[in-house]
């Protein structure tokens, strides 16, 4: 996908990318590949990929949900690696507030000089393990949003996210094919934790590159203090 493809593909959800944010996926993208030959970010790195794998991939809960497209809310980004999809949001959506949270301080030192690249502003980027950030009391129910992509299973996900989002929030999954069948052994956890499911969102990535299901989860009541538990904890044993 070249990013005149991207510019397509986007239209028909009303974004429209300026020339400055094609400018800043470019360079994100080279950032991305330059660091890439010391650092282990990515196993995709040709330049179509990216923009199909990467960043269109990362702005599918803009399809949905119009908020995300145009209005100034506070959105965490957890485990989120090279900055998948909590930066691309924020390129195209320059109003969000958006804060990443990723344990490995090498990937956090990467983002931020993303941001500092891309001239990026309020972002805030945070070296912690997310079950430590989510016992953050300022942090606790404080997000409109809340993402994951490929992080962990949904069990696990629920309690490293949902502590974090605001009651009437949402937390959104973006997973691949296996959403509908995480979400069965998520039940538990979802009634513990405090979510319901929203809706989940089948969609087919463009040049026939796969399924994604993105698994929005309403926060409807608060989430017990105990939760998440110790690092480790939620990956060790799924509620």
């Amino acid at each position: 996908m070249s990013p005149q493809e991207l510019q397509a593909q986007l239209r028909p959800y009303e974004i429209e990318l300026s020339s400055k944010q094609l400018q800043q996926l470019a360079s994100y993208y080279q950032l991305l590949v330059e660091t890439n030959r010391v650092m282990n970010l990515t196993s995709i790195t040709e330049s179509g990929e990216v923009y199909l794998k990467h960043f269109y991939d990362s702005l599918t809960p803009m399809f949905v949900d119009p908020v995300l497209r145009t209005q100034e809310v506070q959105i965490a980004d957890i485990g989120s690696g090279a900055g998948f999809p909590g930066l691309v949001l924020k390129i195209v959506n320059p109003q969000l507030q958006l804060t990443i949270v990723d344990s490995l301080n090498k990937r956090i030192k990467f983002l931020q000089t993303v941001v500092d690249q891309l001239q990026l502003k309020n972002v805030t980027l945070v070296h912690a393990r997310a079950e430590e950030f989510g016992r953050q009391k300022a942090m606790r129910a404080h997000f409109d949003y809340v993402t994951a992509r490929a992080v962990a299973n949904l069990p696990v996900l629920l309690e490293l996210c949902l502590p974090l989002v605001r009651l009437q929030g949402q937390f959104i999954a973006l997973k691949g094919a296996q959403g509908k069948e995480e979400l069965t052994a998520a039940q538990h956890a979802l009634q513990i934790l405090g979510g319901d499911v929203a809706e989940v969102q089948t969609l087919d990535l463009p040049e026939a590159a796969g399924k994604r299901e993105l698994v929005w989860i309403k926060k409807v009541r608060t989430t017990p203090n105990k939760y998440p538990r110790k690092p480790g904890t939620p990956a060790r044993e799924p509620l």
